[in-house]
């Protein structure tokens, strides 16, 4: 309840003038009003219960990162007494100095980088040029193509897995970066046809007049397309190119599979993640009197250390993301 709607309350109730009856139904409103809103305003349980879900679901994503954070804050001691739950004794920061090392971040996070940036704008391109092709031609079999495209995202990828990389072992492609770019270049990039339903879908709302006026001017289709299609779309370029770079980011299976399956340099944070315990225990060797033993802290610690990039990312382009999703939604002609 508004200050403004508390004293005009207040003032009905200090007057004497007023029938007892009035003020009763004059309250009863006020409440009402206060707890169901009115008009287009919400009330106060539907706010509740919106906050309340909000909160709860906010809660069950955060906790995971608070619990890894917190953890990989606390020494042996802390992990040892059951007092110590969520405020650790001391910041100990030994844990992510060792965590640093084992991974060997810079190759590996160089590694992530290179997978997961190059196939992601390859894959972008791709999407937003065929997305566009399907939205604004008409050419034969154009369903039959379509309903293909929609076939191979629906075969679960596990059944292709192993005839891709005898496939991709032929042509020489393991065990360098090609065997992501060069798919994601021929619109074969990881959960492409997702991203070329997202271009499509937003092309084929586009106002068609614009691209009838750009026609009248002597434009051609390249020309429509780069002063046009591009410029409009910019929520779509955000939102698959976010999506996509975290799915190559956090791909380790295909990794594993076309890099550490052949000879190469190229590794990956995440496959570090997965070998963590392996190289913490021959890098530093547990003797009966050293203590360095792996413990949570530590385990803890290179898992904030692998998803740190990726968090630092959506703080910085969180708004924009948002804004993108928003705009996705436009309608045209």
């Amino acid at each position: 309840m508004s200050i403004k709607s508390a004293t005009r309350l207040m003032v009905v109730l200090k007057n004497d003038q007023m029938p007892f009856k009035v003020k009763a139904e004059i309250i009863k409103k006020k409440v009402e009003r206060f707890l169901f809103g009115f008009n287009d305003r919400k009330g106060f349980l539907l706010k509740f219960v919106i906050y309340s879900l909000l909160l709860g679901i906010g809660f069950v994503y955060l906790y995971p990162m608070l619990y890894m954070f917190v953890t990989s804050m606390q020494s042996l001691g802390d992990l040892l007494d059951m007092s110590i739950n969520w405020i650790p004794s001391s910041f100990y920061i030994d844990n992510y100095r060792q965590a640093y090392s084992v991974l060997n971040v810079r190759p590996a996070l160089l590694g992530s980088m290179q997978i997961a940036f190059f196939p992601t704008l390859l894959q972008v391109a791709i999407a937003s040029i065929v997305g566009y092709g399907f939205a604004r031609f008409e050419f034969p079999l154009k369903k039959v193509w379509f309903g293909l495209m929609i076939f191979s995202f629906v075969i679960p990828p596990q059944i292709l897995m192993m005839p891709k990389y005898r496939l991709f072992s032929d042509l020489g492609l393991t065990g360098s970066l090609s065997a992501f770019t060069i798919p994601a270049l021929l619109g074969q990039g990881l959960n492409s046809t997702i991203f070329i339903l997202i271009f499509y879908q937003f092309f084929r709302q586009t106002p068609k007049s614009l691209y009838e006026a750009a026609e009248v001017d002597g434009a051609n289709q390249i020309v429509s397309f780069f002063k046009i299609a591009v410029p409009m779309a910019i929520p779509a370029f955000i939102v698959s190119f976010l999506f996509s770079f975290v799915w190559y980011w956090n791909e380790t299976y295909l990794t594993t599979l076309y890099l550490t399956s052949s000879s190469t340099d190229i590794s990956t944070i995440l496959i570090q993640l997965q070998q963590f315990e392996t190289s913490y225990e021959s890098l530093y060797p547990a003797t009966e009197a050293s203590p360095n033993r792996i413990n949570e802290g530590i385990r803890m610690a290179g898992t904030v250390i692998s998803i740190l990039p990726l968090l630092i990312t959506y703080f910085f382009l969180q708004r924009y993301f948002v804004e993108s999703v928003d705009n996705t939604g436009i309608t045209g002609e």
